[in-house]
Order: C-alpha cells, then structure tokens, then sequence
C-alpha cells in the first residue's frame, strides 16, 4: 500500500512492513552493497578477526548511524589499496610516472588530479576551482593565511560561537599571528538563548551588521556539527560580500551530504575533510575550493633583482603548488599552477588519495541530488519514528525522555538529527544501544547524533534504530529510578540510625 492511499498513516509508518517496503522501492538501495558494514560481533569481538557464527548474532549487521563522525569503507577501498601496494612493490619510485594497465589507478604524479574533476562535483565546482591536499584544519590555516588580509579598519574574523573546537583554534592563531588580540578581533555568534542553539538567517547578519565596517573574513561551517543546522550558504555568503566581507565555509559535515554549488554562490574559500560523509577513511586527506577569481595568474617580465615572474594571490607556497614543469627542475622559481592547485604543498598520500579514488567512484554511480532526496525522506522517517515515540513516552504518565533539537525545516538540516536527552541518561542509553549493535555519536552532556547517510543506510535501519532507543530509554529511567530509590534508602537508614544513637 502506498504512503498517499494507506487509510492509517501512523500505523504503517510505524510498522517494520513499512520500512522495508521503503527499501524496496529506494532506487539507490544497491549502493548500500558498495559498503563494509560491521557486524554485531565485529563491533564487540577484541580482535580484528572474528569467527563466523560463533557468537550470537554473529552474522547480523550493526545498524551503523555514525557516519557524520566516520563514513563506511566503500567496497573498493581494499581492492584498490591492494593494487596501490603492488604498484609500489612491484615498481618502486616507477610508481610516480609509469601506467600500470591492470590497476584502476593512475602514476602517483596526477593521483591528485585524478579525483579533483569528481570532487568539484560533489561542492559544486569548477575542477580547477578544487584540490585534494592537505587535512582540513591544515587547509584552513592555508586559507587564512591568503585571505585574512587584516588592515587597521578591517580585521575581525567572526565565527560561530560553539565552532568545532579546531576552528576556533586557527582562528585564535592567526589573530595572535597578526599581534591582534582574540578578544577584540574574534567575533562570536552566540545563540540568543541557551535553550535554542539555532542560529537564523536574519539573526547572523544583524551581527554582520553589527561589525561589518571592522571584519575582514567570517567563517562558518555549512552544517553545524552539534545542531546539524544547514546553513543557507547563497544568502549568507551574498549578504557578507556586500559588505565588503570576505567569505569562507568549513565544510566538514556538509560535503558529500547536501547539493552545494559553490561556483555560483560565489563562496570566496571552503575547506573540508573527506572521512564523513566522503568514506574516505579516519584523518584522510583534505579538500580546498578557491574561487577562480582568487586564482588567477599573470605571467610579467622578471625584475632586474630576480623578482618573481607571476602575479598571483599571496599564499603559503610549495613544490606541488607549483607547474609539475618546474616541480623537478630545481630552479627555486615557484610557478604557481593557475587555481586551487597553487595552493597545494607537499605531493599527497598517494594511499589517502587512493581512498578518495574509490570513494568517488561510488558517487559517481549517483549525484547529489539524489542522495538529498533519499537523505530527505530518510531523516524525515527518522523524526517521525521519534515524534511517535515522545507521545508514547508522555502517554505513558511521563515526560519524553528526549528532544530533538535540529531544525525542523527539512531544508535547514542534512543527514543529522541531534538528540537532547533528559539530564543524566547518556551513558546508560549508549550503553545500551552499544550493546544491541547500534553504531551512533555522542556529544556530552546530553547529546546524541544520529545521521542516517543515504549512501548506506536503510529505512529499516533508522525503525531498528528507534525501537532500540525506545528500549534504552526504558532502561536508563528503571535505572535511575532504582538509584534513586537506594540513595532514599541509604540516606533513611542514616537518620535512623543517628536519632537511636542520640536517643
């Protein structure tokens, strides 16, 4: 029975029949094939390899809902590390120039401009407008360090006040870099209340407004890590721009989960990591996108003392960001290589960039939009399940023990829902959910995250996910009734005891 003609909506969303009908109507359900998914006894074996069928549920499938934190292992991954390591044990520093007809790869010379063409795909880019280097926090400083030009009137650099902590670092750094002091020169945008840590639209640029004759850059990330809130870039970036702002974007969980066009909406620089939503492996290699207007160079006549021969943005320069013309040369002449590729320092990891390899030709079986339109019904079940689930909670003589605290507004939010548990049930519900196999993020003191990535996961994954929190829920309130009810005890028994000794 379709969704539009069921007579009983909430039933059958709330029946296992319905999710995996779901599933197999999902057009994109054979991706989730292209992945490694950790079995129960995978997850709770204490080595690497576990025996088939020994333990129970040993062949079960975990229901992984982490991948804001750390993606899958695509398929490919093995196969084509293995022919990565052949290729170097095989032919040794060969390896750099020489093709290797039965690999899926290229000579490590042009691995980074192998996956550059798909990455600009999935931000929205123009290939030259992208590169595949360095780590994120790594590539923000890069950034920094060309675009934040401070002057005497304009300075600042604004960020969200509850950035990932690496953000706030760098930006701390590169203020002290330039004899500024973060107290005067960090710009933080705090939530109006602490009750609700979304930031609007309208809300940012009155700060904007507030500061915008002093601030020179102001960076924030496309998808709030704690709130999941999806920023809305265009507007943002636009209204910034006007005035006289630079603009730049930490997309950590933002790339390869929503559609971006970062070309269009004229974003100055982004910089991401590849290891979330990318499935690119933990602490994999970075991305940057630098505007084709920020890239530009101009050949001119040298100068009489050896100036250089280029016009380009000023930047942090290495070999790699130089023509592969010059790179072996040894002339000491830094050539920079039109676009975000002159950003570039040291050659990549060859077995990072592989991984990125076999990540982008996953994607590559799909686009964007896609995947949004799956993530959108996906997370949309998974609200639901728990809306349905805080009734029954409230029904049942109670509060809810949780809340959600992500934007409500579809288009507000990626693969993420960020979960507010009650004050000290955490550990006891990812204790529990541990135990049954369900892979998600915690953020202390209270917080969940729950991300079902389209590229993987199922409609019958998030109905497991919810009736298994149900179930944690359920015990971590018999738990802290029963601590309770023993603290009573215990402090009883005490007053008894000292009115008889008094007595």
């Amino acid at each position: 029975m379709s969704r539009g003609t069921t007579p009983d909506m909430k039933m059958h969303r709330d029946s296992a029949k319905y999710a995996q009908e779901q599933d197999q109507q999902d057009p994109l359900r054979h991706l989730r094939e292209q992945f490694v998914i950790p079995s129960k006894a995978d997850l709770h074996s204490k080595t690497l390899h576990s025996v088939p069928g020994t333990q129970p549920g040993a062949d079960e499938s975990s229901i992984y809902l982490c991948g804001n934190s750390l993606g899958l292992q695509p398929t490919l991954t093995q196969k084509y590390f293995q022919q990565y390591l052949q290729t170097w044990a095989s032919k040794g520093v060969f390896g750099h120039f020489k093709e290797v007809e039965d690999s899926n790869l290229v000579p490590w010379l042009h691995v980074d401009d192998d996956v550059v063409g798909d990455m600009a795909k999935v931000v929205g880019a123009l290939p030259s407008e992208t590169a595949v280097m360095q780590t994120l926090t790594a590539n923000l400083h890069l950034m920094m360090a060309s675009f934040h030009r401070p002057t005497k009137e304009r300075y600042k650099i604004m960020l969200e006040g509850k950035a990932f902590p690496s953000d706030h670092y760098a930006v701390d750094s590169h203020i002290r870099h330039h004899e500024l002091d973060p107290e005067e020169a960090m710009i933080l945008i705090e939530p109006k209340t602490k009750e609700n840590p979304i930031l609007d639209t309208d809300y940012i640029k009155s700060i904007i407004d507030k500061h915008a004759e002093s601030t020179a850059l102001l960076l924030l990330p496309g998808i709030q890590f704690y709130t999941g809130q999806f920023f809305d870039m265009p507007t943002i970036t636009s209204y910034a721009q006007s005035k006289g702002i630079t603009v730049g974007w930490d997309l950590a969980h933002a790339v390869g989960n929503i559609p971006m066009q970062l070309h269009d909406w004229n974003v100055d620089f982004a910089v991401w990591c590849t290891y979330k939503y990318l499935n690119c492996g933990p602490g994999s290699i970075g991305g940057a996108f630098v505007h084709e207007r920020h890239g530009q160079v101009t050949a001119k006549s040298a100068g009489p003392h050896g100036e250089s021969r280029f016009e380009y943005r000023p930047r942090l320069s290495g070999w790699w960001g130089s023509s592969k013309a010059s790179r072996f040369a040894m002339e000491n002449e830094f050539h920079p290589i039109p676009g975000a590729a002159g950003f570039q320092l040291s050659n990549p990891s060859v077995a990072d960039t592989t991984a990125v390899r076999a990540s982008m030709d996953v994607f590559k079986q799909t686009d964007m939009n896609q995947l949004r339109e799956k993530s959108l019904k996906l997370t949309k079940y998974l609200e639901d399940l728990l809306d349905s689930l805080a009734k029954e909670q409230e029904a049942s003589g109670g509060d809810a023990c949780f809340s959600i605290m992500t934007p409500r507004n579809p288009a507000e939010r990626g693969a993420q829902l960020s979960v507010l548990l009650v004050p000290g049930l955490l550990d006891a519900v990812m204790h529990h959910l541990e135990k049954a196999g369900i892979v998600v993020d915690e953020r202390r003191p209270d917080v969940i995250r729950v991300a079902p990535a389209p590229l993987y996961n199922s409609f019958e994954d998030v109905f497991t996910f919810v009736q298994r929190f149900d179930e944690a829920c359920k015990e971590a309130r018999q738990a802290g009734a029963s601590q309770q009810a023993s603290a009573v005890m215990v402090d009883g028994g005490k007053e008894d005891k000292g009115w008889s000794e008094i007595k």
